[in-house]
């Protein structure tokens, strides 16, 4: 109740919980601060796996467990560390992303979307996303206040890492500004934007193949997909990273 941690921390700290109350139900176990060791780290993944979990996922849960055991220990709950042991693990396997060429990120732009204003606002965010490399959390929170320099550059203290960033604005992102007399587009939710984003790119025509390799319930799987079912809003980041990097501006800039 008192973290400051984002909403989408909180759901993913929920939905660890709500995995071991499964999982303490299933088996017919009570759980407790000292019972949990790498016995029981080999019997919830596995637990886990049956049950169908992405690879990724099973490491974000036990990475969020890892977070409650600690404070156990902060806390004095407990002095069991068993999970500190190298074996107690958030496994994961690369995740495959995509990024939008230039060209493509021109397609989205160029879309006559005047006859939907939520798609409308869901592209120009996404268009802004491409040319400043801003997380969802950034772009969400930006006002004309961050606007500097006579509306040339973005001026933001990011939330999760606390680094202020001067970022010139692309020719793009001030006609928007000029569209929405100065302001940023109305944000809408994280879920709603990807929604819109593979409509968007749907009819942009951005239909490449594109097939991504990953492990499902234990197995390892691959899927082709158009490239427009994979857009979200993480792909404008990607996509202002690989540009950026094409475009050879050092990659210490673009990391900054």
């Amino acid at each position: 109740k008192n973290t400051t941690k984002s909403l989408s921390t909180i759901k993913q700290y929920n939905q660890t919980l709500r995995l071991i109350k499964d999982f303490q139900e299933k088996n017919r176990c009570a759980l407790t601060f000292d019972s949990i060791d790498l016995d029981f780290y080999d019997k919830f993944t596995a637990y886990l796996e049956n049950q169908g979990y992405y690879l990724n996922t099973i490491g974000t849960v036990i990475k969020n467990l890892k977070v409650f055991l600690n404070e156990a220990i902060e806390k004095g709950l407990t002095k069991n560390i068993s999970f500190k042991s190298k074996k107690f693990k958030k496994i994961q396997e690369e995740s495959e992303s995509i990024y939008l060429t230039k060209d493509e990120i021109t397609k989205i732009y160029d879309l006559d979307l005047s006859a939907n204003e939520e798609l409308c606002k869901a592209r120009d965010l996404f268009i802004i996303g491409c040319y400043t490399g801003l997380r969802f959390s950034d772009l969400s929170k930006l006002n004309e206040k961050n606007i500097i320099d006579k509306g040339t550059k973005i001026k933001i203290l990011t939330q999760k890492t606390g680094e202020l960033v001067i970022i010139p604005l692309h020719p793009y992102i001030l006609e928007i500004l000029k569209r929405y007399k100065g302001k940023i587009p109305e944000v809408i939710s994280n879920q709603k934007m990807n929604d819109h984003l593979k409509d968007i790119g749907k009819r942009a025509k951005i239909k490449e193949k594109t097939t991504l390799h990953f492990t499902q319930g234990g197995i390892k799987k691959s899927e082709t997909l158009p490239k427009h079912e994979l857009i979200t809003v993480h792909t404008s980041r990607r996509s202002f990273a690989t540009n950026a990097y094409l475009n050879d501006i050092p990659s210490i800039s673009i990391m900054k």
